[in-house]
């Protein structure tokens, strides 16, 4: 399947349940290690939505988890935004159902 047909917004069993299980804080220094290793090239397009995306929800918490198929979900509840890559492949902005699902389990941790 082409990324960007990739909807995260069709969380399905298998995704919420790996998203439940994996979903931790994650700090703004952690993030951006991520996103280094992730996009090691200064020119990379999905690096600059990486770090914008950090740095528009700065201050905010932040979490993070991996679904069973790979795709890992970073979730600013603050901001009530998200958004999803799967490395090497592609990367979104969470849809409003995804962002729902999300904040749901997010308040279920607490």
């Amino acid at each position: 399947m082409p990324s960007e047909n990739l909807n995260m917004d069709d969380l399905t069993g298998a995704r919420r349940k790996s998203i439940a299980e994996s979903i931790h804080t994650i700090s703004v220094e952690e993030l951006k290690a991520l996103g280094e290793g992730l996009f090691p090239l200064v020119n990379h397009p999905w690096r600059e939505k990486f770090f914008n995306f950090l740095s528009e929800n700065s201050g905010a918490a932040f979490y993070h988890a991996v679904t069973d198929d790979s795709v890992h979900v970073i979730y600013c509840p603050a901001r009530e935004k998200g958004i999803w890559f799967l490395p090497g492949s592609g990367m979104g902005p969470m849809q409003p159902k995804g962002l729902r699902i999300l904040k749901e389990i997010v308040e279920g941790l607490r």
